[in-house]
């Protein structure tokens, strides 16, 4: 059916107006990505701090770093903790995430235990196989990721505890220039040897030797509970910023394709109109020669001698 002037003119604007809600989301999403950007950069100078506190501990007693070590290398399963997007317009984060999870897990040996935290990455995992356990709920600011990350890390302490668990595995995507995210893994637990020797060879930045107070023991296991703290609470960072920048880019191709579908619009609301003009246009110049024409058919008559002929 051919558009009319009017309905065309409805599309028009309501194109215009999911335009103008298209970017909208944009800026939220831009935003959203500085915000949890911000907040990874921001971790660094803490981690460096824990960093140089673990190094501190080994400098003064390393025998005692190494049986802490020993002492997590238990015999149990393998714990996973899948970061997800409840959120909408954001292509296949979710798919693509349950794929790499699924892959990776499956060439592990022994029981897995997933936490998936949102929602629909639980649904993912269990489509492939993986029937989550507990079930975390995703944060909707940077504030919350911090009780959020307090919770998954009491739910792997009791399981640790039981001997249900001895490996602990973070998945997320990662934001990549280019690429806008790629899905990327991260053992967490046993603190494997590369990381210690790392630890360990770290200089001091000062010429004073550092000086552990109070219990060593205590201090160590708090400073790995901040490592580890640390570590999941940039996980969620750079998977909810990773989120948001497909959402950006979502946003970018619907505003491409809006602004094709106005120019389409646009374009044939135009021919329309223009169309309507022309055809007044003729009707005027059709009236005028018509009303012309007439005028030359009576002319004639106005020249002739009507008089009345003589008896």
């Amino acid at each position: 059916m051919t558009d009319t002037a009017a309905s065309l003119r409805r599309k028009i604007d309501s194109a215009a107006e999911l335009e103008s809600v298209v970017r909208t989301m944009k800026a939220m999403a831009a935003s959203g990505i500085g915000q949890y950007e911000n907040a990874v950069r921001a971790l660094d100078e803490y981690s460096l701090t824990v960093q140089l506190g673990l190094v501190a501990c080994f400098m003064q007693r390393p025998p005692d770093a190494a049986r802490f070590r020993k002492k997590y290398h238990e015999k149990g399963g393998i714990g996973a903790v899948v970061f997800g997007s409840d959120q909408g317009m954001v292509g296949q984060f979710n798919d693509v995430m349950a794929t790499f999870v699924g892959d990776t897990l499956r060439e592990l040996p022994g029981k897995k235990t997933v936490w998936a935290v949102g929602e629909r990455i639980q649904a993912r995992m269990a489509d492939i196989g993986f029937l989550p356990g507990k079930k975390f709920t995703l944060p909707n600011s940077i504030g919350a990721i911090t009780q959020l990350t307090g919770q998954i890390l009491l739910e792997m302490e009791a399981l640790r505890e039981k001997g249900e668990i001895a490996q602990i595995y973070i998945f997320h995507h990662r934001p990549k220039s280019g690429a806008i995210y790629t899905p990327v893994s991260e053992r967490l637990w046993p603190l494997d040897d590369e990381w210690w020797r790392k630890m360990v060879q770290m200089d001091w930045p000062t010429g004073n030797l550092p000086q552990v107070m109070g219990a060593e023991d205590a201090t160590l296991d708090a400073l790995i509970r901040e490592f580890l703290f640390i570590s999941l609470f940039r996980a969620c960072a750079e998977s909810l910023a990773s989120e948001n920048a497909s959402r950006l880019a979502s946003m970018q191709r619907a505003e491409k394709n809006i602004n094709e579908i106005l120019a389409v619009l646009n374009q044939d609301f135009h021919r329309l109109r223009q169309t309507v003009i022309d055809e007044e246009l003729f009707d005027v110049i059709a009236g005028y020669e018509m009303l012309f024409t007439d005028k030359d058919h009576a002319a004639p008559l106005k020249g002739r001698n009507l008089k009345p002929p003589s008896r």
